[in-house]
Order: structure tokens, then C-alpha cells, then sequence
């Protein structure tokens, strides 16, 4: 699936695990946040629009894809957040399947937490095993607690994480974009269309 073969120049890749009970962080590793117009893919600086491809192909691909919406894009704090969250529904829409399971707030519920209604950050592990997550996307949580999350899914779980941050990026998820807005996330959904659209015309020919 993965556009990429062999391993990135730091010689570390993110993949899905169990890892480890306590997995290391990919910046330790020598995992670098991507610059402007890039993304990452397993620990690999690539395009954008490659890791938006590799976004598209993994979600279309998965049995159980979820999306994980934090207090960022849930709450109607701005304008922008308005929009990014509509553009969000537009791009769930387009992906077969897809469900959305929020977390909106960051408080420890452990172990009271409802695994089918909220994410808790603090045992994200929870939630993915309960709902059998193949494939899950982190976007509008703060960064603090995506990069705590998606450590403890990569060291307890095979969930393929995507993390879509609105500043840097987010090195422990096995994809991420930087700068990620309702347009870039506009991008993606239209992306999604076309890689949906090329399976159905393969399906035809053969």
C-alpha cells in the first residue's frame, strides 16, 4: 500500500504496531516535522500531494475507518473552525463507511468512558480496540495530546494512524500534514473523489 520502499534516511520508520509498551518517539528516532508543502509518510518527508494520495488510498482501503475530531474543529470558537468542520463532514461523506468519533475534551475518563461515543486521549487504545479500527484520523486536537494519543495507539494497537494538524505536524502518526485548513482539507476530499473514481474505472475493465 505504502507509496514508499525501504527505509527513510534517519533509518526509522512509523508504522503500525504493538511497538512496545512504551514505544519511542519518532522525534527521538530522528524523525523530522515536515517544512511547508510537505508531508510525511511513515517517517519519510515527501510532496504534500503524494501524502494526500497515500491519505486517500488508505482510508478507501480500510475495513473500519474512523475519524477523530478534537475541541478545534467541534467547538464553534471561530469562523475557520466552522468551516474546516463542515469541510470535514464533505470529506467523511466521500469515504464508504467512514464514522466519526469525537473527542471533545481531554478531562481522564478511564475507565468510565463510552469506547462507541468519545475518544479519551489518555487510553485512545480503548476506543480503536472496542470498534476494531483499521485506519483513524486525528484532526483538530491540540498538539500536546495528538502526539501523547498516537504514541499509545502505535505502541498498543495495528491502527494505521493519519494526523492532520493545523501547524506542524505530528511525527508519531504514520502520516501527517502540516497547515492543514478547510482548503487543504477541501484538497483531500477532491483527492479522495479521484483515487475512488480511478478504482471504479480499473473494476470496469477487468
Amino acid at each position: 500500500m505504502s507509496t514508499l520502499i525501504g527505509l527513510p534516511k534517519n533509518g526509522y520508520r512509523v508504522v503500525p504496531g504493538p511497538e512496545a509498551y512504551l514505544s519511542p518517539s519518532a522525534a527521538i528516532m530522528g524523525v523530522v516535522l515536515p517544512e511547508e508543502g510537505q508531508g510525511l509518510i511513515e517517517g519519510e518527508i515527501v510532496p504534500q500531494e503524494v501524502a494526500m494520495e497515500e491519505i486517500a488510498n488508505r482510508l478507501l482501503s480500510a475495513r473500519n475507518p474512523m475519524l477523530f475530531p478534537g475541541p478545534l474543529v467541534l467547538w464553534a470558537w471561530s469562523d475557520k473552525a466552522v468551516a474546516k468542520a463542515k469541510a470535514l463532514q464533505d470529506m467523511v461523506a466521500e469515504v464508504p463507511g467512514m464514522r466519526i468519533i469525537p473527542m471533545p475534551d481531554y478531562r481522564p475518563k478511564y475507565p468510565m468512558i463510552n469506547p462507541e461515543v468519545e475518544i479519551n486521549p489518555n487510553h485512545p487504545n480503548l476506543t480503536i480496540w472496542h470498534n476494531n479500527i483499521d485506519v483513524c484520523m486525528f484532526v483538530g486536537v491540540h498538539c500536546h495530546f495528538a502526539n501523547l494519543a498516537l504514541k499509545i495507539v502505535r505502541a498498543g494497537t495495528d491502527c494505521y494512524t493519519i494526523a492532520l494538524c493545523g501547524e506542524r505536524g505530528h511525527e508519531d502518526a504514520m502520516i501527517t500534514l502540516r497547515d492543514v485548513h478547510a482548503e487543504e482539507v477541501r484538497k483531500i476530499t477532491e483527492t479522495i473523489k479521484r483515487v475512488k473514481m480511478g478504482r471504479v474505472s480499473c473494476q470496469k475493465e477487468e
